[in-house]
């Protein structure tokens, strides 16, 4: 039997051959530029140290763009949700998918798990085990060095000549940098906030939970729990609470049936990945929210893995129209009847708004959104869709007023809140080097015409 070391040492080997095959990283390039501090600015400063952040990292050094930071306000090891709110046991995306290998078969999950467990086991596997899947991307970190600083995270942002001045707090305290550039790569949550229903104000904090809370899942041992919602994270939660002890577990769900299919699954090619933001916005619109209102089933293995336990119900038709606390129980009326229990776990998502962002709150109400693009049918006229950015061709940010805050361009917002204007290429696995060279391109062109004068001379 191969040494699991030795063959990773080899791998790691046929990296570092393939890249200077490759001539990665070319040589920097970009117009040599001092911030008011006298020190020189970087080409780009990264605010997320996950999977969408790494590669984005990773795509902007291919393009000579090395004078790079990445910053995260988690501890090291523990960016974005695959140990953190992220309950499933094993990824959803098929283990084929390359996701953040930018193109380079000896940087893909495939090698790095053959180079230890062999081609038997890749065989063999089924799922990429989610704690896997971050192992994976601490040794991606690891070996491509991508500069990450942890525990620190990005607070204020403002204008310079040539770039912006970002203020960080940090362990070792507050610090200003300066940057041409900022790429926002802060997940699902980062420029956004749970829904919460309305019926949960006034409910104590110590009885409700979000799916992205860090819950204590041993406290609700031999308590009765209602989970709300019937996607993949509300399933995941309730296995984990039946897991941990509960009681029982019922999960409410508004809908009457649930949906059997993930429609997602059929976008996932290069011609809707491509085609996609060259669309009319009308026709991205219409797409999309056609996408996200059938709702996505939930997985498989998410159902199978509560839905023998005794302990576990589900109700139909369970909108929730109130809920209070009364004898000791948080009393939830719903469509499908009253429910009494001890804890609450929302599995309600997120809603984009830019002014959930620390970062963008400031200027929030002044950043485009798509409410300027589309005018939709009467059922839409209050959907969410509405808040998303109206984002540029490089993920940039645009004002709501032409000649507003001409500095808007140099933010780059490589999280989910792209999916209208650019589809779902920097969120989830399949599309995540797609999206990352399609930023990556437009800042090295960006850099270029900004700067034409420079390079002419």
């Amino acid at each position: 039997m191969r040494s699991p070391s030795r063959s990773l040492a080899d791998l790691e080997r046929r990296l570092g051959y393939d890249l200077a095959c490759l001539n990665e990283p070319p040589a920097r390039w970009s117009r040599p530029l001092n911030g008011p501090d006298g020190l020189a600015m970087l080409d780009a400063l990264i605010v997320g140290g996950g999977m969408c952040g790494l590669v984005a990292a990773a795509a902007l050094r291919r393009r000579g763009l090395t004078r790079l930071r990445i910053v995260d306000r988690s501890d090291e090891g523990r960016e974005g949700p695959w140990v953190t709110y992220a309950r499933m046991r094993t990824l959803r995306s098929p283990k084929h998918l390359a996701g953040p290998a930018l193109g380079i078969p000896s940087l893909t999950f495939r090698a790095w798990f053959e180079a230890q467990w062999g081609e038997e086991a890749w065989e063999t596997l089924d799922r990429i085990p989610r704690t896997q899947w971050m192992d994976y991307l601490r040794w991606y970190r690891k070996i491509l060095e991508l500069p990450v600083a942890n525990r620190t995270e990005a607070v204020a942002v403002e204008p310079v000549p040539g770039g912006l001045a970002v203020r960080l707090e940090g362990p070792e305290g507050d610090e200003t940098i300066h940057t041409r550039r900022m790429v926002l790569a802060t997940g699902r949550e980062g420029i956004a906030i749970p829904r919460l229903p309305a019926w949960t104000d006034g409910l104590p904090s110590d009885r409700l939970s979000h799916t992205s809370d860090a819950i204590d899942f041993a406290a609700l041992a031999g308590k009765s729990v209602a989970v709300v919602g019937y996607g993949a994270s509300a399933f995941d939660n309730a296995a984990e609470a039946l897991e941990a002890g509960a009681a029982s577990v019922v999960l409410l769900a508004r809908r009457r049936e649930m949906p059997r299919v993930n429609k997602f699954k059929g976008v996932v090619y290069p011609g809707f990945t491509l085609g996609f933001p060259l669309l009319a916005p009308q026709d991205r619109w219409r797409l999309l929210t056609y996408l996200f209102d059938e709702r996505v089933a939930p997985p498989r293995a998410a159902v199978l893995r509560v839905c023998d336990d005794p302990r576990f119900a589900a109700a139909t038709g369970a909108d929730v129209t109130a809920a209070a606390l009364e004898a000791g129980c948080i009393r939830l009326e719903t469509g499908a009847g009253r429910f009494d229990v001890d804890h609450v776990i929302l599995g309600t998502g997120f809603r984009i708004d830019l002014a959930g962002s620390r970062l963008l709150a400031p200027i929030a109400d002044r950043v485009a959104t798509w409410r300027r693009l589309v005018t939709p049918p009467p059922h839409q006229a209050g959907h969410e869709f509405l808040d998303f950015p109206d984002l540029g061709p490089g993920f940039e940010l645009q004002p709501k007023t032409d000649g507003d805050l001409p500095w808007l361009r140099r933010i780059h917002a490589f999280t989910f809140a792209a999916a209208m204007t650019h589809g779902n290429v920097s969120g989830d696995i399949p599309a995540v080097s797609d999206g990352a060279n399609r930023l990556a391109d437009a800042i090295a062109a960006a850099e270029f015409r900004e700067e034409l004068a420079y390079h002419e001379g």
